[in-house]
């Protein structure tokens, strides 16, 4: 299908018309494991990638490949990967390019779970994380050497939700031979990071596109988009022999495919290895989330700007965090790169922790929940939650204080959400609303 298409009908319609043998226009649900080959030579070149086809679900299944080339097609990139959770999609993006003894340079700002994904877990794997500014495209820079093989920033960074210079930081990485990776969670449709150099695009599809709280996946897109053999030393990964497949050189292996060597070795190494693999029914579920997507993402926008208004004027608040507050560089970021509309979070800050905790366990009708981009407006207090493993120093690296609350604005009325905020901080604060 057209990629020109506008992202409201692609949300609908990409990567599928109808089922051949019934008609049926809903994306059936293929849960089966396995497929029958038509003979042994098909199933030879199936496992030879001379073919493309449904070999095990563990790899790759119906229901979910239209998933996967909807989400490509709304990034404009040229294939996806879908996988079990965002956090497996947020390490599978750079274990596919970096090994043990390289490096890859990342943003701070980053959610908690990933932070420590990058601080610890792939640190364990010989798999080194240089944390920097991502403000400062100089300092993905300065941190880059001969084994630096990506760099990681978030569209919109939770918790600080300060925008990067993208296009810059992927440019500097261009010019070195080190793609962007750039986890586009929080502003899905917002922005299309692939349009601004990144080369991979990163979600943890259990947010905004599958929307409604239901499902835990993660997608993988590859942009198609950066010259790997150009840069053969600098991506050993891909143009190098691949012991584990029969010595295949990606960028080789793949060419009758299109751009699609990063993205063919993430599902016939990583996901064929490592196994975090996504339901047929969870894609089932998230691909239902995406048709209204478009919708859902105007309305969080709306009340988010709304939320952070009121929240401003807020007796008891001593700073409000979202785009549309933000002045100068930060603001001219926000609006350049997330267009119709800021997106759903927004943060604030109260006195102390004891502020924060009594104010959360005040609400009545925003969920205390670990998750964001759902339907329903959450609230949680990262410091002792999702930032709680990390140090002191490291969550103030990543934007979290101890009177630090994360609000995910969802799509009830406005009003309603307004007057749970009010008895909350009231309860919390001890302060009427602002005149």
């Amino acid at each position: 299908m057209s990629q020109d298409l506008k992202p409201e009908t692609l949300a609908l319609h990409a990567g599928w018309r109808a089922d051949p043998a019934t008609g049926a226009v809903a994306v059936p649900i293929y849960q089966t494991t396995s497929y029958q080959f038509h003979d042994t030579q098909h199933a030879a070149d199936l496992f030879a990638l001379r073919e493309l086809g449904n070999v095990y679900t563990r790899l790759g299944n119906p229901t979910t490949d239209v998933l996967e080339q909807r989400v490509a097609a709304l990034d404009g990139g040229v294939a996806a990967l879908a996988l079990a959770s965002g956090q497996a999609a947020s390490a599978f993006a750079v274990q596919n390019l970096a090994r043990a003894g390289d490096n890859i340079v990342s943003g701070t700002d980053l959610y908690g779970g990933t932070w420590n994904l990058f601080a610890n877990t792939l640190k364990d794997q010989g798999l080194e994380v240089r944390f920097v500014d991502p403000s400062d495209p100089d300092a993905f820079r300065a941190a880059t050497d001969a084994r630096t093989r990506a760099y990681y920033i978030e569209t919109l960074p939770n918790p600080k939700l300060v925008v990067p210079p993208i296009a810059e930081i992927a440019a500097a990485g261009r010019e070195v031979g080190v793609p962007l990776v750039v986890d586009n969670t929080a502003a899905p449709l917002l922005c299309r990071p692939l349009e601004h150099g990144a080369a991979v695009v990163v979600y943890s599809a259990t947010k905004y596109l599958g929307g409604h709280g239901t499902s835990i996946g993660g997608i993988i897109v590859d942009g198609g988009n950066f010259d790997w053999e150009a840069h053969a030393e600098r991506q050993p990964a891909l143009n190098t022999p691949d012991p584990s497949y029969h010595g295949a050189v990606w960028t080789q292996a793949t060419k009758p495919l299109g751009p699609v060597a990063y993205i063919i070795k993430a599902r016939t190494t990583l996901l064929r290895d490592v196994g975090a693999a996504l339901s047929p029914f969870n894609a089932f579920l998230l691909l239902q989330g995406i048709e209204t997507a478009p919708l859902r993402v105007a309305r969080h926008c709306e009340n988010a700007a709304a939320v952070a208004r009121w929240l401003s004027r807020r007796a008891g608040v001593k700073k409000t965090i979202h785009p549309s507050l933000q002045t100068g560089a930060a603001r001219e970021r926000a609006d350049r790169y997330l267009r119709g509309g800021h997106g759903g979070l927004v943060g604030f800050e109260l006195a102390g922790a004891e502020e924060g905790r009594k104010f959360i366990d005040s609400l009545k009708l925003l969920y205390h929940v670990a998750n964001i981009g759902d339907a329903r407006s959450l609230a949680i207090h990262p410091a002792t939650t999702t930032h709680s493993q990390l140090s002191a120093e490291e969550q103030r690296a990543t934007g979290v204080t101890p009177g630090y609350v994360r609000l995910s604005i969802g799509i009830e009325h406005i009003d309603d959400i307004l007057a749970d905020l009010d008895q909350a901080l009231a309860a919390a604060t001890g302060l009427a609303e602002a005149a």
